[in-house]
């Protein structure tokens, strides 16, 4: 039988109570899988990838404390007046879709890109569309399909 997966979670708590209901939905899904996981905080979405890729460079440089199966993401990008907005969505994106394939890192996604707060909350509430869960699930689903493969000793 695996071990439990241990996942690296990041989060930009920009948005207090947007982050809660992300990070309360994951926290569920984990527990339920028995996964264990750490927590790392950033400013803002823009920063998830960066703080993946050390955990990732650390790991491939055997100088991390701690390997990670897999790692989840959780943010929310609120559209401004500005094109801030498409930049610090298409970066996110960007960044940690190339960590999952220059590492092979099972990564859930879980940055909400929303017009407004409103929005944020559907997408992000458990009884909503609960984003959160959805990271965490796609992350556990990778983290299984690279034991499947064999990248991951069963």
């Amino acid at each position: 039988m695996a071990e439990p997966p241990q996942i690296m979670i990041v989060e930009s708590r920009y948005y207090e109570e947007i982050a809660q209901h992300l990070i309360d939905s994951v926290l569920k899904e984990l527990s339920d899988v028995g996964a264990r996981y750490d927590r790392f905080e950033v400013s803002g979405a823009f920063e998830i990838p960066a703080a993946i890729g050390f955990a990732l460079e650390a790991s491939k440089l055997k100088t991390s404390v701690q390997d990670y199966d897999g790692f989840i993401g959780l943010g929310c990008v609120v559209r401004g007046q500005t094109t801030h907005y498409d930049y610090v969505c298409g970066e996110s994106a960007r960044g940690l879709q190339d960590l999952a394939l220059k590492y092979s890192a099972a990564i859930g996604y879980g940055i909400l890109t929303v017009e407004n707060r409103d929005q944020a909350l559907v997408r992000a509430k458990r009884d909503g569309e609960d984003r959160g869960g959805h990271a965490a699930r796609a992350c556990l689903r990778m983290i299984d399909l690279k034991r499947e493969l064999g990248l991951i000793p069963q």
